[in-house]
């Protein structure tokens, strides 16, 4: 908890940093990177570009503060523990928390100027420290968790079994360790890090992708959609170098899983809402069942442009056979698709009105943010409590609705 005196400093101060919370975080970043170029690595650049990365960051920080002075509706819980998987999954370690501290304050300090006191400084060292402390504690139970003494050697090298298209401009890889040591499990909803070395003196970058396969088996999937530019955003470099550059006996580097979401906790009837790529935790989720739980009760609702858009479609016939109590409710935007399952084919968006809605479901949403908050507003009118509303978001952002 912050004392007191920081306490009242940071509750007269919090508008301000609040209103220009972009600014400094954007300061944050260019002083870090040109102090500390190597740390590019673990960013998306994408998101540096576009501008998610400091909204995030900014949102973070502030929730934070607010979450300490008892002012935020938010819970912090679930936003702490995202935040802390998703360092995990890079690697992030301790003493990096102190570069970004000093160029933090530094980036406070040249946004706000004269209004930054020594008093107020203190204060904001302090919501820091406590941030840094508090994510610091969770990383090193998710290492130990994992089994990690060291995060820069809990990378390993997998080797591509076999590439699959899927749809348009997706592809699944079926990867095997590369030593030939076991593969190792996950839970359904858990994505891995992909480090990649773009050449050219681009240096490396990583971006996490969900497993997509069945946890228990001697190899691991990954299905990759790849960005294409759009919105002032350029396009995905990770996911391109994937799909154009990888085939069959090429080499990536993993990190562990990590992601608190898993899509198949429980025993009640369960809900999978996704759109788009964000289909893949719950493929994993649904062949997970049909050789665990074939008999439960599960509805999957996707959403997507086009039936022959929809990834990993070729596996609803086998798992609508397996899975005698699994109802398939499928949106396009255009056109309809027969895939032989019995499914419900609907033309455009997303009802959440119309979605079924067995009893007492536990519901898990992935898909783009805009998608998740319109479902998610639609449940909870319908009466579906909060907490039975998991989520997971591809990229920085958080759920609001």
């Amino acid at each position: 908890m912050l004392n007191p005196t920081s306490a009242a400093v940071v509750r007269a101060t919090l508008p301000a940093v609040r209103d220009h919370a972009e600014e400094i975080t954007g300061a944050f970043y260019a002083r870090m990177f040109a102090a500390h170029p190597e740390l590019l690595n673990l960013f998306n650049r994408g998101n540096q570009a576009t501008g998610r990365q400091r909204q995030a960051l900014a949102a973070a920080v502030v929730g934070y503060a607010r979450h300490l002075l008892g002012d935020d509706p938010v819970p912090w819980e679930p936003i702490a523990t995202r935040i802390a998987h998703k360092h995990a999954s890079l690697g992030i370690t301790p003493a990096q928390y102190p570069i970004v501290g000093r160029h933090l304050m530094a980036a406070v300090g040249e946004v706000l100027g004269a209004a930054v006191t020594p008093e107020v400084a203190r204060a904001w060292d302090e919501v820091y420290w406590l941030f840094a402390c508090e994510l610091v504690a969770r990383e090193a139970r998710l290492y130990h968790a994992a089994g990690v003494d060291d995060p820069a050697q809990a990378w390993r090298d997998w080797q591509v079994a076999e590439r699959t298209a899927e749809a348009d401009d997706v592809v699944s890889l079926t990867l095997a360790p590369s030593d030939g040591s076991a593969a190792g499990t996950f839970v359904p909803g858990q994505y891995v890090s992909v480090a990649v070395d773009l050449g050219g003196g681009a240096g490396r970058q990583i971006r996490q992708y969900s497993l997509s396969g069945a946890p228990g088996l001697p190899t691991w999937q990954i299905t990759v959609k790849r960005v294409r530019a759009r919105a002032g955003g350029p396009d995905g470099v990770v996911s391109t170098y994937l799909h154009e550059r990888v085939g069959v006996g090429d080499r990536l580097r993993l990190s562990p899983p990590f992601g608190d979401v898993s899509s198949v906790g429980g025993d009640g009837p369960l809900l999978l809402v996704s759109a788009g790529i964000g289909v893949t935790p719950a493929m994993s989720a649904l062949q997970d069942l049909a050789r665990r739980d074939p008999g439960r009760d599960v509805v999957l609702v996707h959403a997507d442009r086009t039936g022959t858009a929809h990834p990993l479609r070729r596996h609803l016939p086998a798992l609508s056979r397996a899975m005698p109590r699994l109802r398939l409710d499928l949106w396009y935007e255009h056109g309809d698709a027969d895939i032989a399952t019995g499914a419900r084919v609907n033309s455009g968006r997303v009802d959440p009105e119309r979605i079924p809605l067995p009893e007492g479901a536990d519901v898990h949403l992935c898909g783009p943010l805009p998608f998740m908050n319109h479902v998610r507003a639609g449940l909870l009118r319908r009466g579906v409590p909060g907490d039975r509303i998991a989520y997971e978001v591809f990229g920085p952002e958080l759920l609001t609705a």
